[in-house]
């Protein structure tokens, strides 16, 4: 099973940052959290950290873990561990990414999501 970790990063109008999946990627131009695969003996906070300055060129700061979710596709499985996480700095320079979007909470469902993200967009909706 391949470890991913993604982000629910926040801006300061607590906006939530997506990212469209490019025509290349595995489920192509599908929306998700930013995130990436663990490396060996990498901590999933650390790997997001990394991923999203590889992928988003912003820094972020993680904040709390949410429910991880195990999802099987048809060609591999995926545990993916999702954190909200708070951005810090920088400006959104897409690196594998066709599109993203500052949504407010309300409008998240709106999206074509990536299904192993679904479950951990409801998880964050119900939070207050």
């Amino acid at each position: 099973m391949l470890l991913v970790a993604c982000a629910i990063i926040l801006n300061s109008q607590n906006k939530v940052i997506v990212c469209q999946r490019s025509t290349s990627m595995h489920l192509p131009l599908k929306w998700e959290f930013p995130g990436g695969k663990v490396e060996l003996n990498e901590k999933p906070e650390e790997c997001l950290i990394r991923e999203i300055k590889e992928e988003l060129d912003i820094k972020i700061s993680v904040i709390k873990q949410l429910s991880i979710n195990d999802h099987h596709y048809l060609d591999k499985s995926i545990r993916l561990i999702p954190f909200i996480c708070r951005y810090l700095s920088g400006e959104i320079n897409l690196k594998e990414h066709v599109d993203f979007k500052y949504l407010d909470k309300e409008n998240l469902l709106d999206l074509d999501w990536a299904e192993a993200d679904l479950p951990i967009l409801k998880e964050y909706l119900c939070l207050s």
